[in-house]
C-alpha cells in the first residue's frame, strides 16, 4: 500500500511519502552542506512528514481530494509532531547524551514548526510548547509510523549513523562556544536549518504540482560574464571627454581599489564612497570580483527604501544585460501568519497556491530592503525565514547602512556576525555616513582596516558640493515662512528640493506651494504614500524638468535622501539627525554641475515627532553639533559632514538610546536579545520556574523563539502591503481576480511589488469599514478600490 504525500490536482498522480521524504531530504542537505550541517538539515528533511505514514493521513487526504465540498475536518490529523517526537524518544527521554538531546531539541522544533513558525522551547506563561508537543501529545499510530519509516525509508542502523553524523556537525558548529553560553549559535542554527526545511518541502511540493524538475545555475559562469561586462562599462569611461577631471580620476582609483580589495577574504568591511564618488558600480566590482574568487552563489543588494530599488536594479541589469536574474523584492505582499496550516498539506487549495508560490530569493543578483533583509531572521510566519539559508555563500551590500532603526541595531549585528562567522559571506557597508557599529555593546564584529576607501579624509575633501546653512538654530519656521522662503529661492536658482520629517507637512506644504506659485513653476509631491511606479514616475518627470531647466519644486519625506540619483541645484531640509543632513546634502549640486551650492536646514514648526523618536533624538544631537560649528568654524575639521563629526553623532546617537539598541518589549519587559539569544541561566523565565516548581527545566534550549517573533516589527507600527490601481496595478487586480495558476501567481506577485503601499492597521481598518479593500485569497492578498487612491499623493484615506 502507498502512503501519500500529496496528491497532484491537475491529472491526481499520487507523490509518496517515501520519495517527498528522500527528495526533500536531499534538496536540504544540499541547502546545509556549505554552513557544514548537511545531516543536521537532512535529519529535518527525511523527518518533516513522518506523520503521513498513518492510515489516518491517507483516509484524509483521498476524502479531501475527492470530497473537497465536504473535507474532513480542520486539522484532524497532525503528521508534523511524529519526526521530533522520534528524536525526542530516542534522544532526549532516556539516557541523555547533552549533543543528541540537542540535536533532537533544535530539528525537532523545525519539524514540529514546518507548518507555522519555530516554537518557543520556553515561553512566557513558564511552560513549554516544544515539550507539550514531542513529549506529551499522544499521537495515534506513532509505532506503525516507525515501523514504515525504518522499513521504507531508512533502516534504523542507518539512521543512527545519519544522526551521529549530525551529531558532529553540531559540535564543530558550537565549538569556538562553551555550552553554557551557546545559545546564540543554537538559535541562528535552529532557524537555518528551519529555513532549509521550509523552502526544501515548498519547493519539492511545487515541483511535483508543476510536474518540473530542479534547475540550476553555473554561478561562476554567470558572474563572468557580468565581470566582463561590467569592465567593458569602465572602460568605456576612459574614452569619456571628461574621463582626466580630478574627481572622475578619483572616482576611476576607489573603483580600482575595490577591484584589488576584493582579494582578501570574506568579512565585514565598509566602503564609504561620498555621494557622487561611483558607489553603485564599485560595490558591484568588489561583489562580482570577490564573488569570482571566493565562490559565492548570489549578490544581494539590502536598501533602505522601496523608493531606490527599482533606480539600482535597473542600472545593474543595464551593466550586466541581463534581466531575467535580476531579482528586486520591495515588499510582503502576501499576508504571513503564523496559524497552523497543516490540515490543508497534501491538497493544492488556494492557501497552498500562495504558500508554493516561488519567493525564496534564489536568484543570482537580488535587492531588496533593510525591512525584509531583518524580517528574514527575526519575523513571524515561514514565508520571511524560508529565505534564510540562501543569505549563506553570498555578497551581501547594504547601502545606506545607516538607515538600520536604533532598537534592531543589536539583532542586525548579530545577523552579520553569523553571516561573517557562519554563514561563509562577504558584508560590505556602504554609504558616506558609517554608523558607529562597532561602538555598541552588541557590537559588530566588523574586520581590521576594514575601510576600502584610502585617505578618506582627503577623498570627503575632494568631492565637496555644497555649504550647510544653519536657519535651525535661531528660531523655527511654520509652513507658511516656509513656502515663502522655497519661494524666494526659486527666484534665485531654477529648482529647489524640500525635505521634511513627516508626510503630513510634506502635503501641506505641497498644498500651500500649489496655490502660491504661478504656472511656471511645476511643484511635486513625493511620499511612501505613493507606490514604487508612481513615485518612479513623478521622479521621471522631475528629472526631465531639471534637464529642460524649467522651475520646478519638489517636496518630499526623507524616502528620497537614501541613493535617489538625482540633483538640485537648492536643497532645504528640515533639522534632523546628521546622517539625514548628510544624506540630503546629496540631493544638491550631486555631479559637481556647478560651483559649491547652498543646502539649508531649517527648523519646521509644525512636525510632530512625538512617535518619531529617532528622528527626534537624531534631531538635538545634530543642534548640538550645529551650535559648536557656530562657536568654532574649525570644529570638527571645519566640516560638519567630517567622518569626525559623523561618528560623534552616532556615538552620541547610540549612547542616547543605548536602553533602544536590544529592542525592548514594554508589554513583556524583556528585550529581544534575551528573549532569543541569553543563556538558559540568565533566562527570567527560567529563574521564575524554578523559584517557582523548585526543579530544572529538561531542556538544554530554554529561549523563546515565536514570542521573539509576535513581537518583532521593524517599522513601530505594524503594516501591510496592499496593491494599489495605478497603471498596470489596475491589470494584477483583475487578474487576481481569475482562476490564476501557480506559475502565474508567482509572476503576478513579482509584478505587483512595483504597485503596493504599505498602510497602518489604523488605516486598514477604517478602509475595511468604508469597503474600500477588496481582499483575494481568502484576504490574504488585498487591494485597495479605485477611490481611495489619488494621483496626486497616492494613498489618500479621505
Amino acid at each position: 500500500m502507498d502512503f501519500i504525500a500529496h496528491i497532484r490536482q491537475s491529472d491526481n498522480n499520487v507523490q509518496t511519502v517515501k520519495d517527498h521524504l528522500i527528495e526533500v531530504k536531499e534538496l536540504a542537505e544540499q541547502y546545509g552542506a556549505p554552513m557544514g550541517i548537511k545531516y543536521l538539515c537532512g535529519l529535518a528533511g527525511v523527518l518533516h512528514d513522518f506523520g503521513k505514514y498513518s492510515n489516518a493521513f491517507r483516509e484524509y487526504i483521498i476524502q479531501a481530494v475527492h470530497h473537497p465540498d465536504a473535507p474532513p475536518k480542520r486539522g484532524s490529523v497532525d503528521h508534523s509532531t511524529a519526526g521530533a517526537k522520534l528524536l525526542f524518544d530516542l534522544f532526549h527521554k532516556d539516557h541523555i547524551v547533552p549533543e543528541k538531546a540537542i540535536v533532537a531539541e533544535v530539528v525537532g522544533n523545525a519539524i514540529i514548526s514546518h507548518h507555522s513558525y519555530l516554537h518557543d522551547f520556553f515561553t512566557p506563561e513558564l511552560d513549554s510548547k516544544y515539550l507539550t508537543r514531542v513529549r506529551d501529545k499522544e499521537i495515534p499510530e506513532y509505532d506503525y509510523m516507525v515501523e514504515n519509516f525504518f522499513t521504507y525509508v531508512m533502516s534504523e542502523r542507518d539512521f543512527h549513523y545519519y544522526v551521529d553524523q549530525a551529531t558532529k556537525e553540531l559540535l564543530l558548529f558550537i565549538q569556538n562556544e562553551p555550552p553554557e553560553s551557546c545559545e546564540k549559535q543554537l538559535m541562528f542554527l535552529t532557524k537555518f536549518i528551519f529555513s532549509t526545511l521550509i523552502d526544501a518541502d515548498r519547493t519539492n511540493t511545487r515541483l511535483f504540482e508543476e510536474n518540473k524538475h530542479q534547475t540550476s545555475i553555473d554561478h561562476e559562469e554567470l558572474f563572468q560574464n557580468y565581470y566582463d561586462r561590467l569592465q567593458d562599462k569602465i572602460n568605456s569611461f576612459q574614452h569619456h571627454e571628461k574621463a582626466n577631471t580630478p574627481i572622475n580620476q578619483l572616482r576611476s582609483s576607489m573603483s580600482e581599489h575595490c577591484d584589488r580589495f576584493a582579494e582578501n577574504p570574506s568579512g565585514i568591511y565598509t566602503l564609504s564612497i561620498p555621494t557622487g564618488g561611483g558607489k553603485t558600480l564599485a560595490s558591484l566590482r568588489y561583489a562580482l570580483k570577490h564573488a569570482l574568487l571566493h565562490n559565492k552563489k548570489r549578490i544581494i543588494y539590502v536598501v533602505p527604501f522601496t523608493t531606490i530599488i527599482e533606480q539600482n536594479a535597473e542600472e545593474v541589469r543595464k551593466i550586466v544585460k541581463d534581466n531575467e536574474n535580476v531579482l528586486e523584492h520591495h515588499s510582503n505582499i502576501i499576508l504571513d501568519e503564523e496559524d497552523n496550516d497543516e490540515h490543508q498539506d497534501g491538497v493544492v487549495t488556494k492557501q497552498q497556491k500562495l504558500k508554493l508560490a516561488k519567493d525564496n530569493w534564489d536568484a543570482p543578483i537580488i535587492f531588496t530592503t533593510m525591512v525584509q533583509f531583518l524580517n528574514v531572521f527575526y519575523a513571524k510566519g515561514s514565508r520571511h525565514i524560508r529565505r534564510l539559508h540562501h543569505l549563506s555563500e553570498a555578497v551581501i551590500v547594504f547601502d545606506e547602512v545607516q538607515k538600520v532603526p536604533v532598537k534592531c541595531i543589536s539583532l542586525f549585528n548579530q545577523a552579520l556576525n553569523f553571516l561573517k562567522a557562519y554563514g561563509k559571506s562577504s558584508l560590505l557597508l556602504c554609504t558616506a555616513t558609517q554608523p558607529a557599529l562597532d561602538f555598541v555593546k552588541n557590537k559588530l564584529e566588523i574586520n581590521t582596516d576594514a575601510e576600502i576607501v584610502e585617505n578618506l579624509d582627503d577623498v570627503v575633501k575632494a568631492f565637496k558640493r555644497v555649504e550647510i546653512i544653519d536657519k535651525a538654530t535661531d528660531g523655527g519656521m511654520a509652513t507658511s515662512e516656509l513656502a515663502d522662503f522655497v519661494k524666494e529661492q526659486i527666484n534665485q536658482v531654477q529648482n529647489v528640493l524640500v525635505i521634511l520629517n513627516t508626510k503630513t507637512v510634506v502635503k501641506t506644504l505641497y498644498q500651500e506651494l500649489e496655490h502660491k506659485m504661478d504656472d511656471k513653476v511645476a511643484v511635486y509631491h513625493l511620499s511612501t504614500s505613493m507606490c514604487a511606479a508612481h513615485r518612479n514616475h513623478i521622479l521621471h518627470e522631475v528629472r526631465n524638468k531639471l534637464k529642460a531647466k524649467t522651475p520646478v519644486i519638489c517636496i518630499s519625506t526623507q524616502l528620497i535622501e537614501a541613493g535617489v540619483d538625482i540633483s538640485f541645484d537648492c536643497v532645504i531640509r528640515s533639522l534632523a539627525g546628521l546622517d539625514s543632513i548628510a544624506q540630503a546634502a546629496g540631493r544638491c549640486n550631486r555631479h559637481g554641475e556647478k560651483d559649491i551650492q547652498q543646502v539649508y536646514v531649517i527648523d519646521h514648526q509644525e512636525e510632530q515627532l512625538k512617535f518619531l523618536k529617532e528622528i527626534d533624538v537624531g534631531k538635538q544631537i545634530t543642534r548640538r553639533i550645529l551650535i559648536d560649528m557656530k562657536r568654532d568654524e574649525n570644529a570638527h575639521g571645519g566640516n560638519m559632514l567630517s567622518p569626525k563629526a559623523m561618528e560623534r553623532y552616532f556615538q552620541e546617537l547610540y549612547a542616547e538610546l543605548s536602553n533602544d539598541l536590544d529592542y525592548y518589549i514594554p508589554s513583556l519587559n524583556k528585550d529581544m536579545m534575551e528573549l532569543l539569544m541569553a543563556p538558559k541561566h540568565e533566562s527570567g523565565y527560567v529563574e521564575a520556574y524554578i523559584s517557582k516548581h523548585n526543579e530544572q527545566i529538561p531542556l538544554f534550549i530554554t529561549n523563546s523563539y515565536r514570542t521573539a517573533a509576535k513581537y518583532f516589527q521593524v517599522i513601530d507600527d505594524h503594516t501591510t502591503s496592499v496593491i494599489v490601481p495605478y497603471r498596470e496595478g489596475k491589470d494584477i487586480i483583475i487578474e487576481l481576480s481569475g482562476n490564476i495558476s501557480m506559475e502565474d501567481l508567482s509572476r503576478c506577485m513579482k509584478r505587483a511589488q512595483y504597485y503596493t503601499v504599505n498602510l497602518y492597521t489604523c488605516e486598514l481598518e477604517l478602509l475595511m469599514k468604508n469597503d474600500g479593500l477588496v481582499p483575494f485569497f481568502e484576504g490574504k492578498i488585498l487591494a485597495l478600490e479605485e477611490g481611495a487612491y489619488s494621483k496626486e499623493f497616492g494613498f489618500n484615506i479621505g
